[in-house]
């Protein structure tokens, strides 16, 4: 089994983002989520991704929000010395950029891959407009 990837969040957002990974990418069996319910307290929370990571021997986890509760636990279970990959402010390009470099071999770059797909396509449409017009 390869690296795996554990998405957390508050409520269904990162299920609904394997969901709607899934639609461009196909089923993916190394994804999997942890939600924090409403009803959900932290420890909550913590024995939930615990129970996911247990069989997991390499894994990325991406959380939906840097200083909320998904990435407080993991961060806190960081700090009490477990070895934890952990990156805050998740979003489909990188969820995509994981898939192909397992299925590519190249290395991880979740961070420029977030950050890069990020445009205010208005100006872009505009600036395309502007070069046309030269």
């Amino acid at each position: 089994m390869g690296k795996q990837l554990v998405l957390v969040s508050h409520g269904l957002f990162c299920e609904e983002l394997k969901k709607s990974t899934e639609m461009i990418m196909g089923p993916q069996e190394s994804i999997h989520t942890v939600s924090l319910l409403p009803a959900e307290s932290a420890e909550d929370f913590r024995a939930k991704f615990e129970a996911v990571i247990a069989d997991l021997d390499d894994f990325v986890v991406l959380a939906d929000l840097m200083g909320g509760t998904p990435c407080n636990v993991v961060s806190r279970m960081i700090l009490e010395g477990q070895s934890i990959e952990l990156y805050a402010g998740m979003n489909m390009p990188m969820v995509i950029d994981f898939i192909n470099s397992e299925l590519i071999g190249t290395e991880l770059a979740l961070v420029e891959s977030a950050t890069s797909n990020i445009c205010h396509v208005n100006e872009r449409i505009i600036g395309d407009d502007d070069d046309e017009d030269e």
